[in-house]
């Protein structure tokens, strides 16, 4: 194993005791660690970050920049593109004296059926590893440590705290663990979070043999493996098992027990140098330790015109074109549009959980699309599409002290006593996770202004005893945690609504007396529902028909919302939730044009495919989300996206699909077979209705002359034509089918390259040698895919474009 220790570091832990050692491995609150004034180490700030570094609070902190989710950064397929965003990120975090974010995720899509796919990359593991590996030194380059996270197969969210991933040595060593070890050895990350699940039967924040066998050990990674939030579950096991930090803090199973464990032999004191001195590295890196580093006085802000350039190139680049009829995209910027789509108004640019951020404001398609079409663009919101009402959002609420948009929220401890109150923007805040004052909280007191009268959906969310008024009505409830998940008070709390007529300028004020008693007893989110009430289907469909049959185009956004696409819960389909599917049915047999924007991150199943004229996928785009998807459906930026997972035709048609672990144990039995390997070699039980890769773009694309370059790791050179009318971006993807197919066809290397209308260019797609390697699990060793097979060149493997056999 690789020890962390230079000798300069060694004389700083000569100073400290064994319990001043520990008491620096575990955090000192939420998203801090300790400082040590003794040694020179300053306080390290972590945040998390993969579409945003939200900063040291989990819910009404700083306002920072909202980006583009990472499926729809990595369908640029373009290294650049996640290195820029590598480096915008730094910037956000050097503004919060930020240290380490806590990102990228670099988990597989191995079931689309997974809830966090939203924050990863890609079904395929070379394509996420370079990509995270771009990323990563982004965000280093300007001394901001990167965490690849969640170490490893941690690919969904039922019962992720207790799940066994059963994963056999091959699949782990070629598929799971592949994007860390490019990640480490490509871009040397600094810092790796360690999982909540166990690996064959270990958890993974105590697994010697992934975290110091093969970690530190096969890859000589230098950096910090650190736990993920509540992960940890023990002392000396944890430790001896290759953890190196606990968090959050203050508590924890280290300090005493850890301390305790090292005395009576458990544990050797060598072990916590290793983890101390690893700390003390990454400190080094970040500049907290020794002389305090020096931060740039004037960084872009999150709504500067930098940013918006920046965040709206990077999502419009991502955004995939998945079919295009009548070349009816781009649109004609004369043409008359209905927009049609509950996503259109409230458009859906972040998934939920950790990943979510405060932003300056969030763009919607109706906002973007109008702002360049002016009054050619008739708006039309759509069928309901959530089964969990939301946070007041849009001004429907605002705060009776500033008058701005969100609430007034006032925290009382146990005698009456006031102790803090706050404006609230989102309409909901966290409590006892982050607060920075001395009490404890008993009670909370939320207040709204209702700014549209009329019949309202007005409600409460968050764990406790709840009194409810709005105008003269008042009700009380109880709202407790289901006990089936993990951290539900933070994640997903209970919530309880109801019908009101009110009039506007009425007040909704509620009281939540808080729980005691649990590990997050006193902690949880809580906010306020207030939305318009519901409309009858029937109504809204006829409606966005009348709009259509007007219209030159209807362009229906549709998609999933946080509902599906979050942290701690997993989908169990991956039909359009509510009647958009029905909503979409009814446009296209109206409309002249049909062209469907999906607003999600992960595949959704389209049986309205072959009645539209064109499918854009959008992804999450962030705050400039609107501004993106009016650039590419006018052609402003071409959305030059490739897909980064397959799309299956039907739910259960992938060759994995079960998230719901058996007697605790979630097997993944299709071993090496995932996404497009399976479907290509047969083992799923149809073919997807969008392969891997697949995009179209703007252009139209002849290729011709490949050619073999032979060695260790082979390229292929081939000429390619844009036989389109307009400038264009392809992508030339080379995979490989191995002679034994036993063997999984796999993604070995892509170019991206830019081609003017009519244009050719020659280029050469090299392969990674990393892709012919086998483990061979009888030696414990790699060894090689044998000798043979073919290099196919194609744009997805559903468009073969030439295959080139080797000798």
């Amino acid at each position: 194993m690789t020890t962390a220790v230079p000798p300069d570091h060694a004389t700083l832990l000569e100073r400290l005791t064994l319990d001043a050692k520990v008491a620096l491995l575990t955090g000192a609150t939420t998203f801090t660690l300790a400082a040590e004034p003794a040694i020179g180490l300053g306080e390290i700030r972590l945040s998390d970050g993969p579409t945003g570094v939200r900063g040291l609070k989990f819910t009404g902190g700083r306002i920072v920049a909202l980006l583009p989710n990472a499926t729809l950064l990595a369908s640029s397929w373009d290294e650049g593109s996640l290195e820029e965003t590598g480096r915008l990120l730094a910037e956000e975090a050097l503004a919060q004296r930020i240290h380490v974010v806590l990102g990228p995720t670099v988990n597989l899509h191995r079931t689309p059926l997974g809830g966090r796919l939203f924050e990863a990359y890609s079904e395929d593991p070379l394509l996420t590893g370079r990509l995270a590996a771009a990323y990563v030194r982004g965000l280093q380059q300007l001394g901001v440590a990167a965490t690849l996270k969640h170490l490893v197969a941690n690919e969904s969210e039922t019962d992720r705290n207790t799940v066994d991933s059963v994963v056999d040595e091959a699949t782990l060593r070629e598929l799971y663990l592949l994007p860390f070890e490019i990640a480490v050895a490509d871009a040397d990350a600094w810092s790796v979070m360690a999982a909540y699940n166990d690996v064959n039967g270990r958890a993974a924040t105590e697994h010697d043999r992934i975290n110091n066998g093969i970690v530190k050990g096969e890859w000589g990674f230098r950096g910090l493996i650190m736990s993920d939030w509540f992960a940890t579950r023990t002392a000396g096991p944890a430790a001896n098992g290759g953890l190196d930090l606990v968090m959050p803090g203050p508590g924890g199973p280290w300090g005493d027990a850890l301390v305790a464990a090292v005395r009576a032999g458990e544990v050797d004191e060598a072990v916590i140098d290793d983890h101390l001195g690893r700390l003390l590295l990454l400190a080094e890196r970040v500049g907290a330790l020794g002389r305090p580093r020096d931060y740039p006085a004037e960084l872009p802000a999150p709504d500067s015109a930098v940013r918006r350039e920046q965040l709206t190139r990077l999502a419009a680049r991502g955004m995939t074109v998945l079919s295009n009829d009548h070349a009816v995209l781009p649109l004609d910027p004369a043409a008359s549009v209905a927009l049609i789509g509950r996503h259109a108004v409230e458009t859906i640019d972040m998934g939920g959980g950790s990943a979510q951020v405060n932003p300056p404001y969030q763009v919607s398609v109706a906002e973007g699309l109008t702002a360049r079409l002016g009054d050619r663009v008739t708006v039309v919101d759509g069928v309901e599409v959530r089964t969990r009402p939301v946070p007041a959002r849009g001004g429907f609420l605002t705060d009776p002290v500033t008058g701005e948009p969100g609430i007034r929220v006032v925290l009382l401890d146990a005698d009456g006593a006031e102790l803090e109150q706050r404006h609230a923007a989102n309409a909901t805040t966290m409590v006892g996770l982050d607060d920075d004052f001395t009490g404890a909280v008993a009670t909370v007191v939320l207040r709204g202004r209702i700014t549209r009268p009329g019949p309202v959906e007005l409600g409460v969310l968050g764990v406790g005893d709840w009194r409810i008024r709005a105008g003269d009505a008042g009700s009380t409830v109880e709202l407790r945690t289901s006990g089936r998940g993990f951290g539900e008070e933070i994640l997903t709390p209970p919530l309880h609504t109801g019908r009101y007529e009110v009039g506007e300028g009425e007040l909704l004020e509620a009281t939540v007396t808080l729980l005691t008693g649990d590990q997050f007893a006193g902690a949880g989110l809580f906010g306020l529902i207030g939305h318009p009430a519901s409309r009858e289907t029937v109504d809204v469909i006829d409606e966005a028909v009348r709009a259509a049959a007007t219209a030159d185009v209807a362009v229906v956004v549709v998609g999933l919302t946080e509902e599906q696409e979050t942290e701690a819960v997993d989908k169990s389909t991956l039909h359009l939730p509510g009647a958009q599917d029905a909503l979409i049915e009814a446009v296209a047999g109206a409309a002249r044009r049909t062209v469907v924007v999906v607003n999600a991150a992960t595949p959704v199943i389209m049986p309205w495919l072959s009645r539209v004229d064109a499918v854009l996928w959008a992804g999450l785009p962030g705050q400039e989300g609107g501004h993106a998807v009016a650039a590419a459906l006018l052609g402003d930026v071409e959305p030059a996206g490739r897909l980064v997972t397959s799309f299956p035709a039907a739910d259960g048609t992938s060759p994995a699909w079960s998230v719901t672990p058996v007697d605790g144990k979630l097997v993944y039995a299709e071993g090496r077979f995932i996404g497009y390997r399976g479907h290509f070699a047969g083992r799923a039980p149809a073919a997807p209705a969008f392969w891997l890769g697949h995009g179209l773009g703007y252009g139209a694309w002849e290729y011709a002359d490949a050619r073999l370059i032979p060695g260790d790791a082979p390229a292929v050179s081939v000429t390619v034509t844009n036989t389109g009318e307009r400038d264009s971006r392809e992508v030339v993807q080379l995979y490989f089918q191995p002679a034994d197919h036993d063997e999984p066809v796999r993604l070995v290397g892509w170019q991206g390259v830019d081609v003017p209308a009519g244009g050719s260019t020659r280029l050469t797609v090299a392969a990674d040698a990393r892709m012919w390697r086998r483990w061979d699990t009888a030696a414990g060793s790699w060894g090689s895919v044998g000798a043979g097979g073919e290099l196919l060149l194609a744009r997805g493997l559903g468009d073969i474009r030439a295959t080139v056999a080797l000798g």
